[in-house]
This record gives structure tokens, sequence and C-alpha cells, in this order.
């Protein structure tokens, strides 16, 4: 019995290392939002003054207006720009950066 524990948390564990194998684009955001904590406590691209979001400011949103009040921990505007800069640097060939701090340019 302690031997089937054994080999099925094994299994479940080798599975879960797979399946994030698979998937490098979502396990380099999940890191750049990591590092992104580290540094800063609201969203780099978040304007305290008029709640507006930079990222949308520039992709002329006509509501630019930040609905999470700067957190950026589950924001789709914050991930979808990470998504944005991982398929630039993978189509160009540069290499992939490792804190969120190396990530250059905003678009």
């Amino acid at each position: 019995m302690v031997g089937d524990d054994v080999r099925e948390s094994v299994g479940t564990t080798s599975t879960h290392l797979e399946h994030v194998k698979e998937d490098p684009k979502k396990r380099w955001i999940e890191r750049m939002i990591k590092s992104a904590k580290k540094y800063h406590k609201i969203c780099p691209y978040y304007d305290k003054k008029t709640a507006n979001c930079f990222i949308k400011q520039l992709k002329n949103v006509k509501i630019s207006k930040c609905d999470r009040d700067g957190k950026f921990d589950g924001c789709a505007v914050f991930v979808g720009y990470l998504e944005e800069r991982y398929e630039w640097y993978v189509s160009t060939g540069v290499l992939l950066p490792v804190d969120f701090r190396d990530i250059t340019s905003i678009f």
C-alpha cells in the first residue's frame, strides 16, 4: 500500500512537470509576473494620478482606465502585454529576458 501511494505521487509529479515543460510561454509569463512583483507593488504601467493604464493608452484604446486599481497579478492587459513580448522575442530570435527589468521597450 505504501509503495502504491509513492508511485501515484511520483506519477502525478512527473505529469505536472511534463505539463510545465510543454508550455514554456506560460512558464515565462509566470516568471515575469513573479519578478515584477519583486520590484513593483503596483503595476509599472499604471498611472496613480489619472488611474490610467499606459499599455491601454499606447494601444489607442478609448477607455484607458485601469479596472484593477494597479493590481497586475491577474490583469488580462498585463498578461497580454507579456504574451506579445514573448512572441516578439521568439520571432526575432532574441534570448528571453530572465528578469522583468530586462524587458526593454513597451511596444
